[in-house]
């Protein structure tokens, strides 16, 4: 008798190892190390292009220079955990947003480039020749501007189902409320993705799945177009593992014809079957490594695009070129509105499709 895994066991351990991976991974896209100098219009736009899609150590709102001249950050500090001989848990606070050094029990830790690394008390930062840190960088779980997002909207996803949940029960089954306006969306995933590419007989142990990563994604790419710069989805150790979600469930739940048309395919020549079995062996990589490169690079390159564009007024400064620039971004802005609900439904529909695939039954002749 084949052993069936539980979608929701696997679903809750790869969550734990998604939090593992999304703590330690900060990833930064500055890779400019010039000395300072004055910075001209062009250059500190793209400082804040890079600061708005970055992952960051505090919860920053925004920030501004007051009369004296002096930069003000508002925001919460987070929680820093390093384990570096040693748990070391501070708030981040401790750096001043990366102008200063952060001392704990004798060790002192800098952030360069948005990461982390341990130094001398005169913050030293030692380079290769490539021009890459190479001073010691502690194992990082520190909680995140991202990871507090993640939690955030995990609380988000929790009230709406709850409340849908509610909404039935009291109404004997009749939706009012948050069920009323969730219901659509959810017999549209169950009728039109989960259905067609599953099948009658297996979607339902996908559809707990598929609603959450439908959800997921579309609520935190809304978020990413808020101004307070929350990019979950341009980082890309969240769509790693976004991705490896699916790839897992996909190989644990697979059935013996799934693997069968892998590395023996029926009705192909012996030579054949020995030269197609590793393509496509190569091909379930592939498949999970397209979802998160695919997400990652819309999201990413619709929000520098659209900040892009909105600098784009301040260094035309006229009346003509920063109108355009304006407008263009609203069309931009609208259409990114679009975008963020089109890759949930593209990232559900090809991990629905990938399931199929999977438990999908041959009838060979």
């Amino acid at each position: 008798m084949r052993r069936k895994f539980s979608i929701k066991k696997i679903a809750f351990l790869l969550f734990l190892v998604s939090f593992v991976s999304v703590a330690q991974h900060n990833e930064s896209t500055d890779v400019i190390n010039a000395p300072k100098q004055e910075k001209d219009l062009k250059t500190t736009i793209k400082e804040y292009i890079n600061h708005h899609i970055l992952d960051s150590y505090d919860f920053g709102l925004y920030s501004y220079t007051n009369d004296h001249n002096e930069k003000v950050h508002i925001g919460a500090p987070l929680p820093i955990i390093l384990w570096d001989n040693g748990l070391k848990v501070f708030l981040s606070s401790k750096f001043h947003h990366g102008e200063t050094l952060a001392e704990v029990d004798g060790n002192y830790y800098k952030i360069e480039h948005n990461k982390i690394y341990k130094t001398d008390a005169e913050g030293t930062i030692t380079y290769d020749a490539e021009h890459h840190p190479t001073n010691t960088k502690p194992l990082d779980f520190s909680i995140t501007k991202n990871v507090v997002m993640i939690f955030v909207v995990f609380l988000i996803m929790f009230f709406m189902f709850k409340r849908m949940a509610k909404s039935y029960q009291k109404n004997n089954g009749m939706p009012t409320g948050m069920g009323r306006l969730l219901e659509p969306i959810v017999l549209y995933i169950r009728d039109d993705i989960a259905k067609p590419n599953i099948g009658e007989k297996n979607y339902k142990r996908y559809m707990s799945y598929l609603l959450t990563i439908f959800f997921f994604v579309w609520i935190v790419n809304l978020f990413g177009l808020t101004p307070i710069g929350v990019n979950i989805t341009n980082n890309i150790a969240v769509t790693f593992c976004l991705a490896i979600f699916t790839y897992i469930i996909t190989t644990f739940t697979a059935k013996k014809d799934y693997w069968k048309h892998i590395f023996w395919m029926p009705g192909v020549p012996i030579p054949m079957k020995i030269i197609l079995a590793p393509i496509e062996l190569l091909g379930t990589i592939i498949k999970p490594f397209s979802l998160m490169i695919r997400l990652y690079a819309n999201i990413t390159a619709g929000h520098i695009v659209l900040m892009s564009i909105i600098g784009m007024m301040f260094i035309f400064n006229n009346w003509l070129g920063s109108s355009l620039s304006f407008m263009l971004a609203f069309v931009l802005g609208i259409l990114e509105l679009l975008v963020a609900a089109l890759q949930a439904y593209i990232f559900t529909m090809l991990s629905a499709l990938y399931f199929g695939s999977a438990v999908e039954e041959h009838d060979e002749h």
